[in-house]
């Protein structure tokens, strides 16, 4: 629905957003952006990886492997301080950005 450089551009955005209330692996996280969004954001889970790998080499969030009777094993990620701290960053960012646009788009009643 969505154009991938957009989604690409607002991924981090969402998973740090999806971690800020509890740990998940990334398989979840993906079926969480897709149920919060009405199935109009979904990434293929092979594309989620490498963000998530990415945002862990940024100290945002750190992962931990757990493996449970039954199942295979998983890595949960859970946001750190500092992803915290990227959160609220990236927040406001976007909600610049957003109010931007739609000031061009004639869209703001601002």
């Amino acid at each position: 629905m969505f154009s991938s450089q957009l989604k690409k551009g607002s991924m981090e955005l969402l998973i740090l957003s999806i971690l800020d209330g509890e740990p998940m692996h990334g398989y979840e996280i993906g079926k969480l952006i897709e149920a919060r969004s009405g199935m109009r954001l979904q990434f293929r889970i092979s594309s989620l990886y490498p963000v998530l790998c990415r945002m862990e080499d940024k100290n945002w969030i750190k992962g931990r492997w757990v493996e449970k009777s039954g199942t295979r094993r998983r890595r949960y990620y859970r946001l750190t301080a500092q992803g915290k701290q990227a959160l609220a960053r990236e927040q406001e960012t976007w909600s610049e950005f957003t109010a931007a646009v739609n000031q061009v788009l004639g869209l703001s009643h601002a």
